[in-house]
């Protein structure tokens, strides 16, 4: 493991997007300086030929460093912690700890994720508008999460912030941000969100555009 000191990455994506926070999250827990590429998916930036030869599957974010191309924010972040963390905090080594911490990566991805995209994705992109079983899904989903982290735990059961936490809270905030679900229903997940923005630095930097 290393630091980042003098040595930049280069992201490609769009806040909007919260798989791109949460590498500009992790990065910004590491202390790792980054070029944020602004990649405009209304404007087909994503599918230049340019952007191809990057990352072919046209997805953001892309993440460059040195001459290695990387895609999978989840992934990336995991690689960023490994490689330029001072530490394992963010992504513990232990093998039961990582092992809930990839837990809860997956669940960001497959369950929490999928339940806020399946009511925000019709709604910004055009669609069928979700059905009530959607918004039932989201409900069972945000009560886990809330579960999760009752009593002052963090997602993946630790008493500190990992890349679990960064990856649900990129989720979290895109969901109030949306207003698709009644957040004062689950009280524990706020406090949680508090305690991950306080420790997340520059967070309003990552989040705030």
């Amino acid at each position: 493991m290393g630091d980042g000191e003098g040595h930049s990455i280069d992201i490609y994506g769009m806040q909007l997007s919260a798989p791109v926070r949460i590498v500009q999250m992790t990065a910004q827990c590491l202390d790792l300086k980054y070029n944020f590429k602004l990649t405009d998916l209304m404007k087909e930036e994503h599918k230049t030929p340019e952007y191809l030869k990057l990352n072919p599957m046209h997805t953001i974010p892309t993440v460059v460093d040195g001459d290695m191309s990387m895609s999978e924010s989840r992934a990336v972040a995991g690689y960023l912690v490994g490689k330029y963390g001072k530490d394992d905090k963010l992504y513990p080594k232990d093998i039961v700890t990582r092992l809930h911490v990839d837990q809860m990566l997956y669940f960001d991805m497959g369950v929490f994720y999928k339940a806020c995209g399946d009511i925000m994705y019709p709604k910004m992109f055009g669609g069928p508008a979700p059905e009530q079983k959607h918004h039932d899904r989201l409900a069972e989903v945000l009560g886990w999460v809330n579960g999760f982290v009752t009593g002052g735990k963090y997602v993946a059961g630790t008493d500190h912030m990992t890349i679990a936490d960064l990856a649900c809270i990129a989720t979290y905030s895109t969901l109030k941000a949306t207003g698709i679900a009644d957040v004062s229903k689950y009280p524990e997940v706020e406090a949680w969100f508090e305690r991950c923005k306080a420790a997340i630095p520059n967070y309003q930097e990552c989040n705030g555009q």
